[in-house]
């Protein structure tokens, strides 16, 4: 097996490798093929905080629920709802959410 040569281990106190330093070129080509990766604030906010993650993708994204409503073609009431239902969203309700926050379906998959 070849190691490519322009990585970097960092071992731990024991010898074991504990890190991997890549160019920078090569994990932007890595973070863009996962289209479905979720920002700490946005996971602490919904693991820690008990959020929606709805709702902490919108304020991670610093929008108004009125602002989403208007993306959506609804109320901030009827948006207020969805963003604050406890339940699994609908998946056709989900994709049109994901496409006014700007993100992919699968980004507002994070579950407590």
């Amino acid at each position: 097996m070849d190691t490519p040569q322009n990585i970097q281990i960092i071992n731990d106190a024991q010898g074991h490798p504990a890190f991997v330093v890549i160019p920078y070129a090569d994990y932007l080509a890595q973070r863009d093929q996962d289209k479905d990766l979720v920002p700490n604030e946005v996971a602490r906010r919904i693991l820690v905080d008990d959020m929606t993650p709805v709702r902490a993708w919108r304020e991670y994204l610093s929008l108004t629920q009125k602002e989403v409503a208007a993306r959506l073609g609804i109320s901030q009431p009827a948006y207020a709802e969805q963003e604050n239902s406890t339940g699994k969203l609908r998946k056709a309700t989900r994709e049109k959410i994901a496409t006014a926050l700007g993100i992919t379906p699968g980004q507002l998959d994070v579950v407590a």
